[in-house]
């Protein structure tokens, strides 16, 4: 009997969303898969389909096809619990990407130049819009989806407090901010509002006709300040994400506590909450070995007193 190749992907991704996965790059190929094996005729899923299907292009990157045979993997494993006959890809076909990008640790002088680069942005609205959202990913850490998902009423600036709603893993939670910030989002409402009086949508972060800032149209921009900012790749190769502003936020964070001399182990799980992490554990992915964490995190075992057995 042939498998309902469609149906049975739709259900796969409902039930790995319902865990709290969005799975929108993995949803995109899955269904470019499913497309494929219903194009070839096939009955059950194969190999020979799934890598055949996994190096497209022929002239791609082998981790990008090793990327595309994980999402065949994965959903090879959910359908042989439905269909006996479906062959998973066994591991190691293609080398594997690594899972561990190497983050750009900004500088201030770094985020002195984003900032000076959105500043030239056209129009006006535009530049301040950029400049204080960078500012604001950069002082709090926020996920940058979080910061564009921000709704007028999740931003208590009497209070000093964001609320962030379902972001990642359906998690919601509360964020204080520095009264620096306070005085910098009140800024940019006045002039947001003073520029458009009847705003289109509820959006905090809005764009030049007054609707909703598209995460989409960030992650364009953004690019551009960087390389208008001449920012230089860090020593992995990679170039400044938004995303690193998140990693550099945890970084310093940490190097600030072992200056001052507190138990960075206990303040761990504080970091940990404010970030929208689940555990401490998630958290250590953010804490990249620079040169100066490493230094002061050796200093303090240096000084610790010996544990006799």
């Amino acid at each position: 009997m042939m498998t309902d190749f469609s149906l049975a992907a739709e259900d796969y991704l409902a039930t790995r969303r319902a865990m709290g996965y969005k799975f929108r790059e993995q949803g995109r190929l899955l269904r470019q898969f499913v497309a494929h094996l219903e194009m070839v005729g096939a009955e059950h899923l194969t190999i020979n389909d799934a890598v055949s299907w996994a190096k497209e292009p022929a002239d791609g990157a082998m981790t990008w096809w090793a990327f595309r045979l994980g999402v065949c993997r994965q959903f090879a494993r959910y359908l042989s619990t439905i269909d006996p006959a479906t062959e998973v890809p066994p591991t190691g076909l293609f080398p594997e990407p690594s899972h561990r990008i190497v983050p750009y640790i900004y500088s201030d002088d770094d985020l002195l130049g984003l900032l000076e680069a959105a500043g030239r942005l056209t129009p006006e609205h535009r530049a301040d819009t950029y400049q204080t959202l960078i500012s604001l990913v950069a002082v709090t850490g926020m996920r940058n989806g979080e910061a564009v998902r921000l709704n007028d009423d999740d931003v208590d600036l009497g209070d000093g407090i964001l609320t962030i709603r379902n972001s990642k893993f359906g998690k919601s939670r509360q964020v204080p901010i520095h009264p620096s910030a306070v005085a910098a989002l009140t800024g940019y409402a006045r002039r947001r509002d003073h520029r458009r009086p009847r705003p289109k949508s509820r959006s905090f972060f809005t764009s030049t006709t007054g609707t909703r800032l598209l995460r989409d149209n960030v992650s364009t921009v953004y690019p551009r300040l960087v390389s208008d900012a001449g920012l230089r790749p860090g020593p992995s190769g990679r170039q400044a994400r938004l995303h690193d502003l998140r990693h550099t936020f945890a970084v310093k964070c940490v190097i600030g506590w072992y200056r001052a001399g507190v138990d960075v182990d206990a303040r761990l799980p504080v970091l940990s909450t404010y970030l929208g992490h689940t555990s401490p554990r998630d958290t250590f992915w953010y804490l990249t070995g620079v040169p100066e964490l490493l230094e002061l995190a050796a200093e303090r075992l240096d000084t610790a007193p010996e544990v006799l057995p």
